[in-house]
């Protein structure tokens, strides 16, 4: 009754989002998620004069977590830019409260570097730093997420700049892995797996939980990225046989993962096999790396 009395009127449009807000609760409450969700969709906060910047965020934040319950992903990233993240420096009380939001959306893409980032954001804030029980759960995450993010320019950055943390003196283990992975060195999959294995099972809500298998076939993708951006630094030219050997595949699954680093642009490389060798990666030096097709 209030709802509609309120609806389209100007100067009670502050009172009629809280009704609005209260009316979404309760139907949350009820299991309904979707029409919950619409409801909050039909106030545009950002445009309300009278309500205060710290409510507005409040409200778009709300609208945001209802899409992500009904898996909206697309309204909620929409919703999500509509806050800048410098909002959150200066509001410590929400400043989990996006991050987290965040690394729902992502996660339903399998987004491992964003979702790296959004775990970098929360261990940087200083309640989270000052106790280890914190940290530390957010630290590992932060670096399983980097050694399963593709590499590029950011994920390097970021791994090189994380390795710099001096609290890896309490999880060495991990501090071992991201140096592993920023060593120009072949790294052998089955000796790695065999070391980190129990690790990367037991964590929980993560890697053991929803991504499960997917994660573990992905952080064996990105071990052979590694080893073939490895070999491609040391080798002007080599062939596809000796190529499978050094990274422990098959012919066919080298040059599949060769084909697919090439569409992903880490590595410009090209198989020729009629012709034998090849241009691969080109450097300022003009040196190349090259296959041979058999």
């Amino acid at each position: 009754m209030l709802n509609s009395v309120s609806a389209g009127k100007i100067y009670v449009e502050l009172e009629h989002a809280r009704l609005i807000k209260k009316l979404a609760k309760i139907k949350e409450s009820q299991g309904l998620i979707a029409e919950a969700a619409d409801l909050m969709q039909e106030i545009v906060v950002e445009t309300f004069g009278a309500m205060a910047k710290t409510e507005k965020i409040a409200f778009i934040l709300e609208q945001v977590r209802l899409c992500l319950d009904r898996q909206d992903y697309v309204r909620a990233q929409i919703l999500s830019r509509k806050i800048s993240p410098r909002v959150f420096d200066a509001d410590t009380s929400k400043e989990k409260k996006n991050p987290r939001k965040a690394i729902t959306y992502y996660s339903h893409n399998n987004d491992y570097l964003e979702i790296c980032r959004c775990y970098k954001a929360i261990y940087d804030i200083s309640s989270v730093k000052e106790d280890p029980s914190k940290w530390v759960p957010v630290l590992r995450k932060i670096c399983w997420y980097l050694v399963l993010a593709p590499h590029d320019p950011m994920q390097s950055s970021l791994l090189n700049s994380t390795l710099e943390d001096k609290n890896f003196s309490e999880i060495p283990n991990f501090g071992e892995l991201l140096k592993q992975l920023v060593t120009m060195e072949v790294i052998q999959w089955t000796t790695l797996w065999e070391t980190c294995r129990n690790e990367f099972e037991n964590e929980k809500n993560m890697l053991g939980g929803s991504l499960g298998d997917k994660a573990a076939e992905d952080l064996r993708q990105r071990i052979i990225e590694h080893n073939i951006l490895v070999v491609s630094k040391y080798y002007a030219r080599l062939t596809l046989q000796r190529l499978a050997k050094l990274l422990c595949l098959t012919i066919e699954e080298t040059e599949k993962h060769l084909s697919d680093m090439v569409v992903s642009k880490s590595l410009v490389a090209k198989v020729d096999r009629p012709m034998g060798y090849a241009p691969s990666r080109q450097r300022k030096d003009k040196e190349r790396f090259s296959t041979h097709g058999r």
